[in-house]
């Protein structure tokens, strides 16, 4: 396709501009009226992605991205990095989310980004050239000062239950697309409902699965692994210590940031276990993984402690990521020596 005005893309989202669609009303204490009043003289806007974007914000994006043109604001879905996992290629194929690599698409500094999942600032957001208008996150975030508009809301599980919010507020009728894609980002956020989940996540839930198309979201979720992931399983079961009530698991040969987190999931499981920190080389650096179902140990806290000096990570309480960009700078047992320290810190 041809790229049009500032970068996007013509005849994306299968929504054109002469569609009519029911403009919306706003009740004034809303956020979203904020942001859609800031958007107003906009022609067009750059949803950005996380790197290496997941299920919850490819979905918070796509939705927000048709709730958009219910006011006339175009917008094109971007992302850095790649796309990891082959049931979120399948997840973006089967509902034909229209999303670019940022290399894909030309930017300028008077553009306008919104973020979605993530935050202005953080090193899994890339600066990119353009200017920030916005922020919608459910991340444990500060709250950027140059940015103008900011919704963050931590005690979400999922960045599509606030993106759902949005739609709920206009009354709009919600697209069994739109629907589908939320649903799934919320329950793989959530791990199927069973981690950080708060009374607006289960209230999401509740309308989304009546409208979404819940054969392929059973479907995409029941098969979220494949053959050839069998072998970081093997060797993930094969390198995991546990000491106490925490694993810790050090991957040498390198494993992907979304296969990470799968197989922190999977470590859950062990009845011994209730923490652990799972790491896998890539790319000159090391990626950090970190799941919790202990309330004495908050996983962004102890992310962030373990990674003081020689990385940078962050997320919720019971789930963080990380990274060290230079992994000849940091040995495994300076990871696993940190990781114990800061558990025996918050256990005291």
């Amino acid at each position: 396709m041809d790229k049009g005005k500032n970068g996007m893309r013509q005849g994306e989202g299968g929504v054109s501009r002469e569609r009519v669609v029911p403009k919306p009303r706003l009740s004034g204490e809303s956020k979203l009226r904020g942001l859609i009043e800031l958007l107003a003289h906009i022609d067009h806007v750059f949803i950005q992605t996380h790197n290496f974007p997941d299920h919850d914000a490819v979905a918070s994006a796509y939705a927000l991205k048709l709730l958009l043109d219910h006011f006339d604001i175009q917008s094109t879905i971007i992302y850095q990095g790649t796309i990891q996992r082959d049931s979120l290629k399948e997840f973006i194929h089967h509902l034909k989310i229209p999303i670019y690599n940022q290399s894909e698409v030309t930017l300028h500094p008077h553009d306008k980004i919104l973020i979605v999942d993530g935050c202005k600032g953080n090193k899994n957001v890339t600066d990119l050239i353009a200017d920030e208008a916005g922020v919608i996150d459910h991340h444990e975030v500060v709250k950027p000062e140059s940015v103008p508009w900011c919704d963050i809301r931590p005690e979400l599980g999922a960045c599509c239950t606030l993106v759902f919010s949005y739609w709920e507020e206009t009354g709009l009728s919600i697209p069994r697309e739109v629907g589908t894609a939320l649903l799934v980002g919320l329950l793989v956020d959530t791990a199927m409902m069973t981690r950080g989940v708060s009374r607006e996540d289960v209230s999401a839930y509740s309308r989304l699965y009546g409208i979404a198309e819940m054969q392929f979201v059973n479907r995409l979720l029941r098969n979220n692994i494949q053959e050839k992931d069998l072998k970081y399983f093997s060797d993930a079961i094969a390198s995991l210590e546990i000491n106490g009530s925490i694993g810790f698991c050090y991957l040498a040969d390198g494993c992907n940031q979304n296969l990470l987190g799968i197989l922190g999931d999977f470590f859950l499981a062990i009845k011994e276990i209730d923490f652990v920190l799972l790491c896998a080389e890539n790319n000159g650096g090391i990626n950090l993984s970190m799941r919790s179902e202990n309330r004495k140990w908050n996983a962004s806290v102890i992310m962030q402690s373990i990674l003081e000096g020689i990385g940078f990570g962050g997320g919720h309480g019971d789930m963080a990521g990380g990274i060290v960009p230079h992994r000849s700078e940091v040995e495994p047992e300076t990871l696993r020596g940190r990781l114990y320290e800061a558990c025996g810190e918050l256990s005291r």
